[in-house]
């Protein structure tokens, strides 16, 4: 995802990477889950930029020569929401993570790519046909109007695809057998074991959602459909 688009997940992810000291390092999904819960609970970029140096440097102060890595965003939780704390108290410009000059090729391209699979899903799956059928719809009228440059507000754009990604996922949660809920359950437990004690129950139920949201479209090949995801 380029800085100059949506800078939030790439910022994150590089200032992750760069305190971790690991290269080509991989976030995981709960990883991204998280991030999408500080973006959408409104913390400021700065505040997570700043947490995560923070966690780092309490982690390298106690290490005392062990071998063990920070493998997960989730062990800077407590210091991020410490940060957006301190910066409120401040009353910080807001961070705007929403650049009004996209492409309108790139976002056509993904409203494209995200109409396509709907319908496949539509046609594999028959759960929530129509439903995934009136989405594309809606997604290749946004194509078309994104390569006639007509796209101005992606504001109002993102509050549209918000809408539509809340009933496609509800759709596709209802898709999921008992055997799937259980084994993306297990999944996330085995994810957050580590990381229970620096969350809050709050915190914790936001990022079970999320990751169910996530997996539930993964599950019938399905993307995000938030433009944070274009590009």
């Amino acid at each position: 995802m380029p800085a100059e688009r949506f800078s939030y997940f790439s910022e994150v992810e590089d200032r992750f990477r760069l305190a971790r000291n690991s290269g080509m390092f991989m976030m995981s999904p709960l990883d991204w889950v998280l991030v999408e819960s500080w973006k959408d609970a409104g913390l400021p970029l700065e505040a997570v930029l700043h947490g995560i140096d923070r966690a780092f440097a309490k982690y390298h102060a106690r290490r005392s020569g062990r071998r063990s890595r920070v493998n997960s965003l989730a062990y800077c939780a407590q210091e991020v929401h410490a940060a957006a704390r301190d910066i409120a108290r401040g009353s910080p410009p807001a961070i705007s993570t929403v650049n009004q000059g996209m492409p309108g090729v790139d976002l056509a391209s993904f409203f494209d790519e995200r109409a396509e699979q709907l319908s496949q899903a539509a046609e594999a799956h028959g759960i929530g046909s129509e439903l995934f059928v009136d989405a594309a719809r809606t997604l290749r009228s946004l194509s078309e109007k994104a390569s006639a440059g007509q796209l101005q507000d992606l504001e109002a754009v993102e509050q549209r695809l918000a809408s539509l990604e809340d009933r496609v996922v509800a759709v596709a949660t209802l898709s999921l057998s008992e055997d799937q809920l259980l084994a993306i359950r297990r999944d996330l437990d085995g994810q957050l074991r580590p990381y229970r004690r620096r969350m809050s129950p709050d915190q914790l139920s936001t990022l079970e959602r999320g990751f169910m949201r996530r997996k539930s479209l993964e599950a019938l090949g399905l993307s995000r459909l938030s433009l944070f995801y274009a590009g």
